[in-house]
């Protein structure tokens, strides 16, 4: 039997969602080991001058514990 735990983490990027998701997964896994899994919650961005100019998710990270 494995113990789970989630996390939820909140990333940024210029570029893409794909690109925040990454950061939010990489940043995570500095402290967090056994990374399991990526639920993306929530996909939101800013816009400036009618265009988006910063993508933003909230993720839940699911590792596994020891």
């Amino acid at each position: 039997m494995a113990v789970l735990k989630v996390i939820e983490v909140l990333a940024n990027s210029d570029n893409s969602w794909e690109e925040a998701t990454n950061k939010a997964v990489e940043h995570a896994s500095k402290s967090v080991k056994n990374i399991r899994s990526v639920y993306v919650n929530e996909q939101s961005a800013q816009v400036k001058d009618g265009k988006v100019s910063e993508y933003r998710v909230n993720v839940k990270i699911t590792f596994e514990v020891n």
